[in-house]
């Protein structure tokens, strides 16, 4: 067993699977990925209001017509183009108005002619209603229509911020995901990166501290500064340097808790082109996960423990960066801390190492799809913190 591996255990020989646990194959093993739960088809969702809104129109008329002429199903009537309103289309609420006033008027043909005070109000009532459903229709789908421009310009912005990384650089097999704690967001203060240089290809992982707008542009500034150095700095720890100098220079633009307490944790990687190896610099961040080929695992732990970017003022001591060996077939995982912080319903946390022990993947696409689908199932969809992944494999065999 090499230094630093994971002892192959009877989890791992049963395939990672513990008793009482689901099967691995409805998980990271064979399969493909369960659709996430926002993604279902939005016609569902509005067939539940439909049938609703006719069934109170239905139930109402039957209501006043089984019943002495003292009692009304104007609740009823009034009740069902509201429903319909916010969850269906002005088509189908202008029609629910006029099926309830449609029911208001047979109701009292029913009980002969006439137009006596009751009448009038039951039948000014229905109207009144069904044009105040319409009304609240026609904001309810302008604010569906912000709400959709707002999650455009948001999408565009990570795309900008996080690029999405080319699915093959220098040779090596390259997969990023990042999973938004908050349903409907899109980015946050987790960050990565790849470079290809000189010097080989680099990575960076790492998570802003706090959120907002503030944690978006630090996150900016260090893949800014990442790039850069990447191309220019001959070692990793200069490449830390810049990112340290760099995220110095952003919090002089800040005020208030945010210009005193703004920090980053990150983890450095560079794969030099041409050899078998992997060098990592950690400043206070997870640690690598490095998956060989025949399932076994290595946790890429810092020697010497740093602070995170923007604590240099605790104390200095200069970066290390930690060589081991990345064979062909193996596979680099970095990741933020909303991996291992999700929790299931017992407040147990999701633990990467022992879940990913004696696993396998085709490729870093696969394992980033098959684990983010895990960690959502383990947290019952509720994550407590974004979650950055990214994953380079060597090619070689299986």
């Amino acid at each position: 067993m090499r230094p630093g591996e994971v002892e192959e255990s009877p989890y791992a020989r049963a395939g990672g699977r513990l008793s009482g646990e689901p099967d691995p194959d409805q998980g990271l093993g064979a399969g493909p990925a369960p659709t996430p739960p926002e993604r279902c088809p939005r016609p569902v969702t509005r067939t539940l209001p439909r049938a609703l809104a006719l069934l109170l129109v239905v139930g109402g008329l039957l209501y006043d017509l089984l019943t002495p002429r003292d009692f009304t199903a104007v609740p009823f009537f009034t009740a069902a183009p509201l429903v319909a309103a916010p969850l269906t289309s002005l088509r189908t609420t202008l029609l629910t108005g006029l099926a309830a006033l449609a029911a208001t008027y047979v109701v009292h043909a029913h009980f002969g002619p006439g137009l006596d005070v009751n009448t009038v109000t039951q039948v000014v009532t229905v109207a009144t209603v069904a044009l105040l459903a319409v009304a609240i229709n026609r904001v309810v789908r302008l604010g569906d229509r912000r709400l959709a421009s707002v999650r455009e310009i948001a999408e565009a912005a990570q795309r900008a911020v996080l690029p999405e990384p080319a699915p093959r650089i220098a040779g090596l097999d390259i997969a990023a995901r990042y999973e938004a704690a908050q349903e409907g967001a899109f980015i946050g203060g987790d960050l990565y990166a790849v470079q290809d240089g000189p010097h080989g290809v680099r990575l960076v992982v790492g998570d802003v501290r706090g959120k907002g707008m503030g944690a978006v542009a630090a996150v900016a500034v260090l893949i800014g500064a990442f790039r850069e150095a990447a191309e220019q700095e001959a070692t990793l720890e200069a490449v830390a340097g810049r990112l340290e100098r760099a995220l110095a220079r952003e919090g002089t633009r800040r005020d208030g808790i945010d210009a005193l307490e703004g920090f980053a944790t990150v983890v450095l990687a560079e794969l030099p082109h041409g050899e078998g190896v992997v060098r990592i610099v950690n400043r206070g961040h997870p640690s690598p996960l490095l998956l060989h080929a025949d399932g076994t695992l290595r946790a890429l732990t810092a020697d010497e423990p740093a602070l995170p970017l923007g604590m240099g003022e605790l104390g200095r001591r200069p970066d290390h960066a930690a060589e081991s060996r990345f064979p062909d077939g193996a596979t680099l995982l970095l990741y933020t801390d909303g991996l291992t912080e999700a929790r299931d319903a017992h407040g147990r946390f999701y633990d990467p190492v022992r879940r990913l022990a004696g696993r396998r993947s085709p490729d870093p696409r696969t394992l980033l799809t098959r684990l983010a689908a895990e960690v959502r199932r383990h947290s019952g969809g509720g994550m407590a913190d974004d979650m950055a992944l990214l994953a380079v494999r060597r090619p070689g065999p299986m």
